[in-house]
C-alpha cells in the first residue's frame, strides 16, 4: 500500500493579501521537491482546493531561482480586509489549508 504524501512533505507556504486578492507562495524544500510541486500544483488544482473562497481567476507564477510557485487568487477575501466580516480577513490560514493537499504518485508524474 502506497503512502500518501501531503504537500507539506514537499514545501512550506506563506499567504498574503492586497485588497480582495490573496496570494499563496509555495516554497519547496529542495530542487527535487520543486519539480514535484511544479508538475502537480496548477491553477486548476488551487481553484478546486479553494472553490468556496476563490470566486475569481487563479494565476500561477514560477520562481525557479527560489524553488517557489506564487498563486494569486482574485476575488477571494470577501471584499477585502476593510470590508469583510470573515474570521480570517487576511487569508493567512489559506496556506495551512493548501499544505493538507494530498500529492499521490500519479500526481507526481510517476504513474499509478
Amino acid at each position: 500500500m502506497a503512502t500518501v504524501k501531503m504537500l507539506r512533505d514537499y514545501a512550506h507556504c506563506r499567504a498574503g493579501d492586497k485588497g480582495d486578492i490573496s496570494n499563496i507562495c509555495v516554497i519547496a524544500y529542495t530542487k527535487e521537491d520543486f519539480e514535484v510541486i511544479r508538475m502537480f500544483l496548477t491553477p486548476e488544482i488551487i481553484k478546486r482546493q479553494f472553490m468556496v473562497i476563490a470566486k475569481g481567476p487563479v494565476e500561477r507564477y514560477e520562481l525557479p531561482q527560489l524553488n517557489a510557485l506564487n498563486f494569486v487568487l482574485h476575488d477571494s477575501l470577501n471584499g477585502g480586509v476593510t470590508k469583510s466580516l470573515a474570521l480570517d480577513i487576511h487569508g493567512k490560514t489559506y496556506s495551512s489549508a493548501l499544505l493538507m493537499l494530498p500529492v499521490t504518485a500519479k500526481d507526481r508524474g510517476q504513474g499509478a
